[in-house]
C-alpha cells in the first residue's frame, strides 16, 4: 500500500495532467462507461458532523476506490481542518487497497482541473485576462488551471475581504507569476475587472450572485465552481439566459447547484436549454464554441469519477517514480 501526501502528489503530477485526467473521466461518465453509486451520507449529531463516502469504478481507466470526506465544523476549535478527506484506491485486478492519499488536496486538484478542462474546451484561444472571484481553499488550483490552458497576461483577484485578496495575490505571484508570465493583482472594483475579462471563475459559497451579467463582455467564458447546494447561487441567472452554450460536469449539477435550481425557480432558465455535460463535448456529441462573440458557461459540483481517475493517474506516476511511503499489514 502506497501512502501519498500532498507534497508527494505534487512532485509526480502536474496540473496539465490533472486536466487531462478530468477530461478522460468525464468522457467515460457521459458515455455511461462508469459505475458511480449515490454518495453515502452518515450524520454524526454528537459532533455536529457528517461523514460522506463517494465510491466509484471506471473500468477503462483501471480506477476503483472511495473518497471519504467529513464535514466537522467544530474542528476549527481544535485547530483542525473542518473538511478532512482521504482517498482510498483499490487495485482493480486484486481488490486490494493499493494506495491511500491526501483527499483534501486531491479534491482541490481535480476541482481546479475540471474548470481548466472547461476553459480549455470553451474559452477563446486568445484569452488573456482572467478574473478569479473568491480566495478560499479551492482558489489556488482554480488559478493555476486557467493559467495552464490559456495565455493569460493579467489576473484580477477579488474577495469580499480585500486584505485576503491582497495576501492571496502576493502568494500566487511568487508561485505562478514568473512560471506563466502573468501579472496577478488584487482588486476592489469587481465590475471593472469583469468588464475586461476573457475568462471568469467564481469559487464562493455565496447565496447571491457575485457579479452582474451586464458586466460580462461578449466572447467571455465563465466557470461556476463554488455552488454545490440549492442554497448557493453565485452566478447571475441572466448569464445562463444569455450564454450561447451552457455546460455542466454531470447532470447532477442541475439539481445540486443553486446556479441552476434558482434560475429555474425564477423562470429565467429551462434545463432543456443546457447544451450538455462536458463529456458530451469531449465525445463530440454536443457543440462547442461557435463564434468569437459567444458567451459560454460551465458549472461543476464535482463527482467521484473525477476523484478515482485522477487518483489512479497520480498513483501510477508515484509507482513509476518510486515516490511515497510503502505500508504492509
Amino acid at each position: 500500500m502506497r501512502v501519498l501526501k500532498e507534497k508527494e502528489m505534487k512532485q509526480v503530477f502536474e496540473m496539465k495532467e490533472a486536466i487531462q485526467a478530468d477530461k478522460d473521466a468525464l468522457s467515460l461518465y457521459s458515455a455511461e462507461e462508469v459505475d458511480i453509486p449515490l454518495r453515502i451520507n452518515l450524520d454524526v449529531p454528537e459532533e455536529e458532523g457528517r461523514s460522506l463516502y463517494m465510491p466509484g469504478y471506471a473500468a477503462k481507466a483501471h480506477a476503483l476506490g472511495v473518497k471519504i470526506v467529513s464535514v466537522y465544523p467544530k474542528n476549527i476549535e481544535k485547530g483542525l481542518t473542518s473538511v478532512p478527506a482521504t482517498m482510498v484506491l483499490v487495485d482493480t485486478e486484486t481488490g486490494q487497497v493499493c494506495s491511500i492519499m491526501d483527499g483534501t488536496y486531491l479534491t482541490r486538484l481535480r476541482t481546479g482541473a475540471v474548470a481548466g478542462a472547461a476553459t480549455d474546451l470553451l474559452a477563446r484561444e486568445d484569452s488573456s485576462v482572467f478574473t478569479l472571484v473568491g480566495t478560499g481553499g479551492q482558489a489556488e488550483t482554480q488559478l493555476e488551471a486557467v493559467l495552464a490552458v490559456r495565455p493569460i497576461k493579467t489576473v484580477y483577484v477579488f474577495d469580499i475581504d480585500f486584505e485576503r485578496a491582497e495576501a492571496f495575490a502576493k502568494t500566487m505571484t511568487s508561485l505562478y507569476g514568473e512560471k506563466y508570465g502573468t501579472t496577478i493583482e488584487a482588486v476592489s472594483d469587481i465590475e471593472k475587472a469583469i468588464r475586461k475579462s476573457d475568462v471568469i471563475t467564481s469559487v464562493t459559497t455565496s447565496p447571491v450572485k457575485t457579479f452582474e451579467n451586464e458586466w460580462v463582455k461578449s466572447g467571455a467564458h465563465i466557470n461556476g465552481v463554488g455552488s454545490f447546494t440549492p442554497e448557493m447561487a453565485e452566478i447571475d441567472a441572466a448569464i445562463l439566459q444569455n450564454a450561447g452554450k451552457v455546460y455542466c460536469d454531470t447532470k447532477d449539477a442541475l439539481v445540486e447547484s443553486g446556479n441552476f435550481t434558482q434560475a429555474v425557480e425564477k423562470g429565467m432558465f429551462n434545463l432543456e436549454d443546457v447544451t450538455g455535460e462536458l463529456g458530451d463535448l469531449i465525445n463530440k456529441e454536443a457543440p462547442g464554441r461557435e463564434s468569437e462573440k459567444e458567451i459560454t458557461f460551465f458549472n461543476t459540483t464535482g463527482n467521484a469519477v473525477l476523484d478515482i481517475v485522477t487518483a489512479q493517474r497520480i498513483y501510477e506516476a508515484a509507482v513509476k517514480n518510486n515516490i511515497g511511503t510503502l505500508l504492509e499489514f
